[in-house]
C-alpha cells in the first residue's frame, strides 16, 4: 500500500470537506406581512438572487396578519422581519419579547382621503366618522391616531377605526361603508374607477405634529435578541442583500412590476404604478437621523396614548447596519 498517496488523497478529501463547509449557505427565516407595504418589497426579495448571492439560504415566511411576523419572532419561528410595524415592534419589546431594530424600511407614504364629492373637506370633520386604515396594532393606525389627537384633538373613542389591507380599504369607500381612509399614496395612483381627495399626508401632519423635518417610518427591521447577538454578520449580510434589491428595483422598474404581476397577482397597470413608487415606498436605513426619527415616534405614541411601556437605547443595534456598508 502506497502510504504517501493515501496521505495526500484524505488531504484533498479534507481541504474539500473544508471547503464545503466554508461555502455553505447560512440559514435564515425571514417573515413579512404579505397584505401590506412589505407585499411587494417581499415579492421582489423572493423574486431575485441578492439574498442568495450574500451565501444565505433563506426561508421565507409570509403571514397574511400584520402582526403576526412579531408573534412569530416571540415564538421563534422566524428569525427577522422587515415592513414590521413599528408601534407593534416597540409594544412587543415593552412586554418582553426578546426582539432588537436593525433597519429602518418603510416610510408612511400614506394619506387621508375622502371620496370625491365629499362634503368632508378638512381632516377635522373626520370627528365622529367611521375611518378606514390598516388594522389596530399596524404603524398606519398608530400614526394616524397620534396624528388626529395631537394635531386635531380627535381620540381614539371620537372615531371609529375600521381595519383592513388596502384593497378592502379602497373598496369600503367605494361602496360608501367608511367616510374616509388613510390610504398609501401607491394605493390612491393606483385607483381607477374611484375619485379621491386628499386631505393632507402624514408626512405633513407629522411634521406639523413633532415640528421636525422628519417622516416617520411605518415599517422596520426586527430581529430576535438572541439570533442578531450570535450572527451579526448574517444580518449584515441580509441588509447587504436587501440594499441591492433595493438599488436593482429602482432602475428596472419593468422587471419589478413583471415580478409583481406574477408572485403578488398584481393587474399589470398597478404592478407597474407600484414600481413607479418603488423608491418612496422603500428604504434600507438607520442613521442616526433615522434612530431619532423612531425615538421621536415612539415618544408621540405615547404621549397620544396609543402604546404604553419606555423605550430603551438598546433596543436599536447598529452593528449590522454598519457592517453593511462595506459589504457589496
Amino acid at each position: 500500500m502506497d502510504w504517501k498517496k493515501l496521505f495526500s488523497a484524505a488531504l484533498v478529501t479534507t481541504a474539500a470537506l473544508a471547503s464545503t463547509n466554508a461555502l455553505a449557505a447560512d440559514k435564515i427565516r425571514i417573515g413579512y406581512w404579505s397584505s401590506g407595504v412589505s407585499l411587494g418589497y417581499g415579492s421582489v426579495l423572493e423574486g431575485t438572487d441578492f439574498l442568495k448571492d450574500q451565501n444565505l439560504d433563506v426561508e421565507f415566511i409570509r403571514f397574511p396578519d400584520v402582526n403576526a411576523p412579531l408573534r412569530a419572532l416571540a415564538s421563534n419561528s422566524i428569525d427577522l422581519a422587515f415592513g414590521a410595524p413599528a408601534a407593534g415592534v416597540f409594544s412587543s419589546a415593552v412586554e418582553g419579547v426578546p426582539i432588537k431594530v436593525f433597519a429602518a424600511t418603510q416610510p408612511a407614504d400614506v394619506q387621508f382621503v375622502v371620496p370625491e364629492g365629499s362634503p368632508i373637506t378638512s381632516i377635522e370633520q373626520l370627528r365622529g366618522k367611521k375611518i378606514g386604515m390598516s388594522p389596530a396594532g399596524s404603524s398606519v393606525s398608530a400614526i394616524a391616531s397620534a396624528v388626529l389627537v395631537g394635531n386635531y384633538d380627535i381620540k381614539a373613542t371620537d372615531f371609529s377605526l375600521v381595519g383592513g389591507n388596502e384593497s378592502r380599504l379602497a373598496q369600503f369607500l367605494a361602496q360608501k361603508q367608511v367616510d374616509g381612509a388613510a390610504l398609501r399614496s401607491v394605493t390612491i395612483a393606483q385607483l381607477s374607477d374611484l375619485k379621491v381627495t386628499s386631505l393632507g399626508s402624514f408626512a405633513d401632519e407629522w411634521k406639523k405634529l413633532t415640528k421636525s423635518d422628519s417622516v416617520p417610518y411605518i415599517g422596520i427591521g426586527a430581529a430576535r435578541t438572541e439570533f442578531i447577538e450570535k450572527h451579526p454578520d448574517v444580518v449584515a449580510r441580509v441588509l447587504a442583500g436587501l440594499r441591492n434589491t433595493l438599488a436593482w428595483g429602482e432602475a428596472n422598474p419593468e422587471e419589478v412590476a413583471s415580478i409583481l404581476q406574477k408572485s403578488a397577482n398584481l393587474p399589470q397597470d398597478y404592478a407597474r404604478v407600484y414600481a413607479a413608487q418603488w423608491s418612496n415606498m422603500n428604504r434600507v436605513a438607520f442613521e442616526p437621523a433615522d434612530i431619532a426619527t423612531l425615538k421621536r415616534e415612539h415618544k408621540v405614541f405615547t404621549d397620544s396614548g396609543v402604546i404604553k411601556g419606555e423605550l430603551k437605547d438598546d433596543l436599536f443595534v447598529t452593528g449590522p447596519y454598519e457592517q453593511s456598508k462595506s459589504i457589496k
